[in-house]
């Protein structure tokens, strides 16, 4: 198998899912303020903005813009943590829950959607394959 002629179709295929309108939308769901605000929503209570950080594989200066601008926007809030005063914990307003549990519900009915076109075993396949690539690279990161 010619694996650098499948990569090219792979790379040609991915570019044209990214100029598809509901691919693009998924794909902002999964980075900016959406994907800030849907980490703090699933969050078990308060996070701390280095848990963002680690699960957006971002910077702290990103993440600290992202929070100062949903904090203006009243859908998230900041305190200190009584226990550590050096830490700071961000919460979510009942605002923000809701814009979160709405932006996910469509981001999941846009998903939904996408898998139903592929048909079953299609679907059933592409997820299965997505699952067993990231679990294989970051195995292969290690390795290089």
């Amino acid at each position: 198998m010619d694996y650098g002629e499948l990569a090219f179709e792979l790379i040609k295929g991915m570019k044209a899912l990214h100029k598809i309108k509901t691919h693009r939308s998924i794909n902002d769901a999964l980075q900016g303020e959406a994907f800030v605000l849907d980490c703090i929503a699933l969050g078990d209570g308060d996070v701390l903005p280095g848990e963002i950080g680690q699960e957006m594989n971002v910077s702290s200066a990103r993440v600290a813009a992202a929070l100062n601008s949903l904090e203006k926007k009243g859908l998230i809030t900041r305190r200190i943590d009584t226990n550590d005063r050096r830490k700071i914990l961000i919460g979510i307003t009942p605002e923000g829950k809701k814009l979160a549990e709405t932006h996910q519900s469509a981001v999941l009915g846009l998903a939904a959607k996408m898998l139903e076109l592929l048909g079953d075993p299609d679907a059933t396949e592409y997820v299965r394959i997505m699952k067993k690539l990231t679990t294989l690279l970051p195995e292969y990161k290690e390795q290089t």
